[in-house]
């Protein structure tokens, strides 16, 4: 019986001994776990930073886009107004070449009479 105790013991005392291994293989693994948490908080940081900074990027070139439009439209409304112009000039320029031509006639006309 006291070779049975002592088989006993010596089992449950290997058994302890693994349960003391394991523990300490769970506390590296934790502290693994620690560090590799630190190390994606880091990151997310880094993430967040350079989201922040494209944000600031995309909100600018959106100012710029808008900017560019109002410059856009602006010129479409010069265009059209400068159009206006030069039909107005060709009907002007078409109305002198009408009198000039009538002038000549008439000029024609006054130096048959002489």
């Amino acid at each position: 019986m006291d070779k049975e105790i002592l088989e006993i013991l010596k089992r449950l005392e290997l058994g302890q001994n693994e349960l003391k291994k394991n523990y300490a293989s769970l506390e590296l693994g934790q502290k693994e776990l620690k560090e590799n948490y630190a190390s994606l908080e880091r990151g997310q940081s880094r993430l967040e930073v350079r989201l922040n900074e494209t944000y600031e990027i995309v909100r600018t070139l959106e100012h710029s886009a808008e900017v560019s439009k109002a410059e856009h439209d602006k010129m479409n409304n010069d265009i059209v107004h400068i159009k206006g112009n030069v039909e107005g000039l060709r009907k002007d320029l078409s109305t002198v070449e009408i009198v000039t031509a009538n002038n000549y006639a008439d000029i024609a006309k006054l130096k048959a009479i002489k």
